[in-house]
C-alpha cells in the first residue's frame, strides 16, 4: 500500500509544524485565561501528554511493527471492536483536519484576505494538499524538509524584532496563585501534543526504525521549547492583555517598527501560518486517507485520497460558522477528545496488549 520510506529526521520535520502551526497562534490567549502570567509554564506540564503519548505509540509499533493502529487494533481487541475503533479513530481525524482547514482559512480571511470567499481558500489548501499525499509519504517527507526552516525562519526573526518591545517585568510575579493555574493552562494545549500519536502511521515506513522513539521525544520537546519561547514573547509585550486576543502572536507583530521604516511584518506571520498549516493538513490528510484504506482493506491509499479531501472540505464548511466558534471548540472540546482517542485509549490498548503477550509466554512455557 505505501513502498515510500522516510528517515526519522523526516518524520521529526513532519511532526514538528503538525503540532506548532496551530498552537502558536491561539494557544497563548488560552493559556493566559488560566494561567495568567504563568503561561510559559503550561507547556511544560503539557509536553508530559506529548512525551507519554510518543512513549505508548512507539511500544505499541515494536509490538506490531509493520502495522499501524488502524490494523493491530483488531488484533489487540478483536475484529468487531477492532473496526469500531478505527472508525472512530479515523472519523475524528477526518472531522479534525476540517476543523484545521477551517482555522486555517478563518485566520487568512479575517486577517488578511477579507475578500476572498472562504471556501475558495479552504478548496485551494485542500487540493494542493492531496497533490503531496498522492504523492506518497517520501514526497510529504521531504516537502515538511523544505518547508520546516521556511517556518521557522520567520519566528526568529520576529523574536529579534520585538527585542526592543519585550517588558520583562511582566513576567512576575511567578507562581503567585500556585502551581494549579499553569497546571489548567496545560489542558488545552495538552491536546496539541496528543497530536504525536500520528506517529503511529509513519513509524511503519521509517529507514531508521531504531531513531523513532529518539526522534520524537526530541520533537516534543523542540515543541515545548518553542511554545514556551512564544508564550513569554507575547506575555513580555501584551501583559496582562494576551488573554483578550484571539490572535496574540499576530497582535504582537503589529507592534514592530524599527525607524519608522521596518512595519507591518504581520504578514511573516500568515507565512508561518500557511506553512504550517499546509503541513499539518497534509500530515492529518496523509494518516486519514491511509487509515480508511486499511480499514476497508483496499490494495491501494490513493482510491481514496479524493474522496477523503471532499469530505474534509465538508467537515470544514458545517463545522463551525465563526472564529470565535472554532476558538471556543478548541478550549471545550478538542483537548479532551484529543487525550482520549489519541493517548488514554492506546494507553488501554498498549496494556491489553502487553497482558495478552506475557499470558501466551506462559502457555507457551508451560506447553514447552
Amino acid at each position: 500500500m505505501e513502498k515510500g520510506k522516510i528517515s526519522a529526521l523526516q518524520m521529526a520535520f513532519m511532526m514538528y509544524p503538525t503540532i506548532v502551526a496551530t498552537a502558536i497562534l491561539g494557544v497563548p490567549s488560552i493559556t493566559a485565561k488560566y494561567a495568567k502570567t504563568d503561561l510559559w509554564l503550561s507547556p511544560i506540564f503539557a509536553a508530559l501528554i506529548g512525551f507519554l503519548t510518543v512513549y505508548i505509540t512507539y511500544k505499541l509499533h515494536k509490538l506490531y511493527p509493520k502495522q499501524t493502529v488502524i490494523q493491530f487494533s483488531e488484533k489487540i481487541i478483536g475484529r468487531i471492536l477492532g473496526k469500531i475503533f478505527g472508525f472512530l479513530l479515523l472519523f475524528f481525524y477526518i472531522q479534525n483536519t476540517g476543523l484545521i482547514l477551517r482555522a486555517y482559512a478563518e485566520f487568512v480571511v479575517g486577517s488578511f484576505l477579507v475578500s476572498t470567499p472562504i471556501s475558495v481558500i479552504m478548496a485551494s489548501m485542500v487540493l494542493l494538499c492531496a497533490f503531496i499525499v498522492r504523492g506518497g509519504i517520501e514526497v510529504l517527507g521531504r516537502a515538511a524538509e523544505l518547508f520546516v526552516p521556511v517556518f521557522i525562519f520567520p519566528i526568529f526573526i520576529l523574536i529579534l524584532l520585538l527585542i526592543p518591545d519585550l517588558e520583562f517585568k511582566n513576567i512576575f510575579p511567578i507562581l503567585g496563585n500556585g502551581i494549579m493555574p499553569p497546571i489548567k493552562g496545560a489542558i488545552v494545549p495538552g491536546g496539541w501534543f496528543s497530536e504525536f500519536f500520528l506517529i503511529i502511521f509513519l513509524l511503519p515506513f521509517l529507514a531508521d526504525m531504531k531513531k523513532g522513539m529518539k526522534s520524537g521525544m526530541m520533537t516534543v520537546f523542540a515543541v515545548m521549547m518553542t511554545l514556551i519561547v512564544v508564550n513569554l514573547i507575547v506575555l513580555f509585550v501584551l501583559g496582562s492583555t494576551t488573554s483578550t486576543k484571539l490572535y496574540p502572536l499576530l497582535s504582537v507583530s503589529r507592534n514592530i517598527s524599527l525607524a519608522d521604516f521596518f512595519e507591518h511584518v504581520e504578514s511573516a506571520v500568515m507565512a508561518v501560518w500557511i506553512v504550517g498549516a499546509f503541513v499539518k493538513i497534509s500530515v492529518f490528510y496523509y494518516a486519514s486517507a491511509l487509515g480508511t484504506a486499511q480499514w476497508l482493506n483496499l490494495s491501494d491509499y490513493r482510491h481514496v485520497v479524493w474522496p477523503i479531501g471532499i469530505l474534509i472540505v465538508i467537515f470544514s464548511l458545517w463545522s463551525m460558522p465563526s472564529s470565535m466558534e472554532v476558538n471556543r471548540n478548541s478550549i471545550n472540546v478538542f483537548p479532551i477528545q484529543g487525550i482520549l482517542m489519541q493517548t488514554i485509549i492506546p494507553l488501554l490498548l498498549l496494556v491489553i496488549a502487553m497482558i495478552s503477550k506475557r499470558i501466551r509466554q506462559r502457555r507457551g512455557s508451560k506447553s514447552s
